[in-house]
């Protein structure tokens, strides 16, 4: 890295183009909407949208990306507005080590050893797997464009839909539009909202999959996750590696945790990111009896189940934790039952969704709070009761927000692909149906308007 000015941020990805070419999607599977053209703009694109959730402000049209002459490498140039100008330097400092091949690049041993071994590398390829995406594509697909220097929280999912590669915006679908309102209603600021974005999936291949259009489990396994992605024996430690450096970012170097990591995913809907964290982390983990006793207890990794574990062997700090519902999980799977209490019913989706959120918030407010304190937390604020078990029965003015929550959720525009009821349309309909009770399951509220 090297600077002109305080301002001027320039520094050079790591290795030639011909290894970033790898990392970054290639211009021909991008939408020619957005006319990103050539790898320069591509590389601008994605490090225009991560500046941006990073919440650092650059100097307009600013941002060059270049190759540099009789290096074979891309050089990234950029001006930070005034008072951006020490994130500049640090997202400088990050962006390479990020894209080396001791991290990002583990990605690319990982995909071309499941590439080169047999019905492993996309076994639908050319059919169709669903009625929205049409053939069956993979291909290796980073989290690009996320926060990286002033996030707050890193999560854990399970795979990128190949729309959010076509569209160059890895944040702009409906997962992250619910995450968004969740994480308003748990009390974080809206300008706050990307920080909470930092993503990685366990398995980084993009393919088909936008929420309504999950690709079957089946074809990403637990252990794919862990031979091709978590195997520091064979050069492919990705996972780890990216958790390592996204976890420990230089504003929380005095704090005593890692930044917390939701782990989302659970047993109705998209569990490969948790089933990797059990199969990685058992030791850490909690365990139920076996049956005879006596046995090694069973590993548990269930959801709003939070505690510590350590990402490496010798990392330095312990990382807080929590199992969540993938965030689309709700809008998907929930309905109303007559077992409130147990998902797949809306009122506990959304509680326990409220819960992941609100465990995050604390850490935000306070670095050191234990993860059993936390969890306790936020299941008094969003159940009424201390280990979130049962109906949720929080005030009634947490029970509103849950309410309104559960009316976008299950009410779903297929046409226009968006909630049938926005905010404020939703929280209208819980004021005047439910009468007081806020059950957004009522007799009433539960049929669409």
């Amino acid at each position: 890295m090297n600077t002109t000015s305080a301002s001027v941020v320039e520094y050079d990805l790591p290795g030639d183009a011909r290894y970033q070419d790898k990392l970054y999607p290639p211009p021909s599977v991008i939408a020619p909407a957005l006319n990103l053209t050539t790898p320069e703009l591509v590389i601008a694109h994605f490090t225009a949208s991560s500046l941006k959730a990073d919440g650092i402000q650059v100097v307009p049209d600013s941002l060059q990306v270049s190759s540099r002459d009789g290096t074979g490498r891309y050089h990234i140039r950029f001006e930070c507005a005034p008072g951006f100008e020490s994130a500049g330097q640090l997202y400088a400092t990050i962006h390479p080590r990020l894209l080396d091949e001791a991290h990002a690049g583990q990605a690319i041993n990982g995909a071309e050893a499941c590439q080169a071994t047999p019905g492993a590398w996309n076994p639908m390829a050319g059919f169709p797997v669903n009625n929205h995406d049409g053939r069956c594509e993979w291909r290796l697909f980073l989290p690009l464009g996320m926060p990286m220097v002033n996030h707050k929280a890193v999560t854990l999912l399970h795979y990128p839909p190949y729309v959010a590669m076509q569209n160059a915006d890895y944040l702009n679908n409906m997962t992250l539009q619910r995450w968004q309102r969740l994480l308003e209603q748990a009390g974080i600021d809206a300008s706050e909202h990307f920080l909470y974005d930092c993503i990685l999936d366990v398995n980084p291949i993009a393919a088909p999959g936008s929420g309504q259009s999950e690709y079957n489990n089946d074809y990403f396994p637990i252990m794919m996750a862990s031979v091709f992605f978590d195997n520091e024996r064979d050069n492919r430690n990705y996972i780890r590696s990216m958790l390592e450096v996204l976890l420990n970012p230089p504003h929380n170097e005095a704090n005593p945790y890692t930044l917390p990591l939701l782990v989302g995913g659970s047993p109705l809907y998209d569990p490969q990111a948790p089933g990797w964290f059990r199969v990685r982390y058992k030791e850490f983990l909690p365990t139920a009896p076996t049956n005879p006793p006596g046995n090694q207890g069973i590993p548990l990794a269930n959801v709003m189940q939070a505690g510590a574990i350590r990402i490496n062997p010798d990392s330095k700090k312990l990382t807080p934790y929590m199992i969540a519902n993938h965030m689309i999980a709700a809008g998907v799977t929930g309905r109303c039952t007559a077992t409130p209490g147990v998902i797949p019913d809306i009122r506990t989706y959304e509680a326990q969704d409220l819960v992941a959120a609100s465990f995050l918030r604390q850490y935000a407010d306070n670095p050191a709070i234990d993860p059993s304190d936390a969890k306790r937390n936020a299941c008094r604020e969003w159940f009424g009761n201390d280990d979130g078990t049962g109906a949720p029965q929080p005030a009634p003015d947490k029970m509103r927000l849950l309410c309104a929550l559960a009316q976008m959720d299950l009410f779903f525009d297929p046409v226009k692909v968006q909630p049938v009821y926005t905010w404020e349309q939703a929280l209208q309909r819980c004021d005047t149906l439910t009468k007081g009770t806020y059950d957004p399951c009522c007799t009433t509220c539960g049929k669409p308007s």
